[in-house]
């Protein structure tokens, strides 16, 4: 008969259990805290010269603290890409593949310009909401307009904003505009979704709620951060402004503050909102375990008197140049990304998905081509070097040249005033160190012949990739 356990050594055990029990719970809170949330703020044509960091700010009529505090508390990328315009730059942001692969269809490309990304792409949203997290969208999508392809059935726990583009504010004022003039010419309306539901459509985006639109969705990232701050799961907000795509129109509260123009209230306004956004991560003590990443989709307007600065960059958006496909990147994670870093290493938007997923643990399917790197030793200073070193350039479908470290080869040419295409005999090369702004070619026949290799052997790699992938299929 077992003889009954002498109180001490009950004790002790109880003791040794209550012990081992909080230090489960607490091996429990530290798996998930080790997931950091994710703020990820968009801007929408937005140059690389624009913040104070960048050389703007008060040169631009604006001064911007509260975004160059992000620089200052982490790292500034001076060499960080994107595509030429809107669509394809927010689908590799989201897939982490060039624009160009959801276009292909099997069988080959695809005819024409594909719009948005197809329902087979897994998107950042859903790469996250896999590994735990609960996220939003707040703002402009732009990645699908159809049953099936909004935010909400991509990935994305809730979304409030648009799903096209601003310049369709300028619609509902026109007095030109016929509603019945095509099924599809139809002005937007903010629109409303849940997971699971079927989105709803409530106020006419016009130029009104576009100069306050802005507002709104900082105001419903706060909240969603505010919901979710003593909550178990991490978070990911994408906070995807609508400014400073055309219609630059600056809120009410903001017109005229800066006496420089409407562009100048616009970029004062922003900072503030950013400033907001930091605060509230302050606030709820979120701050040390959240990534906060600042970027655009592609550089400023192309189209006159749009007034964005590109810095010493040639050009703008829907162009082959620096000005439309280099844009501000700044990332702040306290402890794990260095602070006051500056790096002008190679990055590309394809970069971020793979980039977030290695650091919540998530994974990819084996089914497609990604062309993203793996930045996260680059990113957290393990090395000064990046994972990548040359990135392929396209408007629309057409292959319009590649860069390879410092150098650029364009095998077509664009007229800024008129966005035609030149055919040349013999592609231009340019040294982007000794002429960024593009404007004297490189005599290629003379010393500078050596770059025509590792420059053909990027454009040659890709092609065969593309000609090889099977595309994605039709949604």
């Amino acid at each position: 008969m077992p003889q009954p356990m002498e109180p001490s050594k009950a004790i002790r055990l109880l003791l040794l259990w209550a012990f081992l029990a909080t230090l489960s719970s607490v091996a429990s809170a530290a798996g998930s805290e080790h997931k950091p949330n994710i703020v990820f703020i968009l801007m929408d044509n937005f140059g690389w010269g624009e913040v104070g960091v960048y050389g703007g700010g008060e040169m631009r009529g604006a001064a911007t603290p509260n975004i160059d505090s992000i620089a200052h508390e982490g790292l500034r990328l001076t060499n960080y890409n994107v595509e030429a315009e809107c669509v394809p730059s927010r689908a590799s942001i989201m897939t982490g593949r060039y624009g160009i692969r959801t276009r292909q269809r099997p069988g080959g490309p695809t005819r024409g310009v594909w719009y948005g990304i197809t329902k087979w792409e897994k998107t950042l949203a859903e790469v996250l909401s896999d590994a735990g997290y609960t996220s939003a969208i707040f703002g402009k999508w732009h990645l699908g307009d159809t049953e099936g392809r909004f935010p909400t059935d991509q990935g994305f726990d809730e979304w409030i904003g648009i799903p096209r583009s601003s310049d369709r504010a300028f619609w509902p004022d026109s007095n030109s505009y016929d509603p019945n003039a095509h099924p599809d010419a139809v002005f937007t309306r903010i629109m409303r979704a849940k997971r699971g539901e079927k989105p709803t459509e409530h106020e006419v985006f016009d130029r009104r709620k576009r100069a306050i639109i802005d507002r709104e969705i900082t105001d419903q990232s706060i909240e969603f951060i505010t919901r979710q701050a003593d909550g178990e799961q991490p978070f990911f907000v994408f906070l995807s402004y609508t400014q400073t795509h055309e219609p630059v129109d600056p809120h009410p509260d903001y017109y005229g503050r800066t006496g420089h123009g409407s562009f100048a209230d616009v970029l004062a306004q922003t900072d503030d909102y950013v400033g907001e956004v930091l605060q509230a991560l302050d606030d709820h003590e979120l701050k040390d375990n959240t990534i906060v990443v600042f970027t655009s989709d592609n550089g400023r307007e192309g189209i006159p008197r749009s007034f964005g600065f590109t810095g010493p960059w040639r050009a703008g958006m829907f162009s082959p140049y620096e000005g439309s496909l280099r844009v501000p990147f700044l990332i702040r994670w306290p402890g794990k990304v260095p602070a006051g870093r500056v790096s002008n290493e190679m990055m590309h938007a394809v970069d971020l998905l793979p980039t977030i997923a290695a650091i919540v643990g998530g994974e990819l399917p084996d089914d497609r081509v990604y062309d993203g790197a793996d930045q996260v030793a680059f990113l957290t200073g393990e090395s000064s070097k990046s994972a990548r070193e040359s990135v392929v350039i396209y408007i629309g479908n057409v292959l319009f040249g590649v860069k390879w470290r410092n150098w650029k080869l364009l095998l077509r040419e664009m007229d800024e005033d008129t966005y035609a295409i030149e055919e040349m005999a013999y592609p231009s090369v340019y040294n982007l160190v000794v002429d960024p702004k593009e404007e004297v070619p490189e005599l290629n026949y003379l010393n500078d012949t050596w770059v025509d290799f590792p420059l053909y052997q990027v454009l040659e790699d890709h092609e065969v990739s593309i000609q090889e992938d099977r595309g994605a299929p039709d949604p």
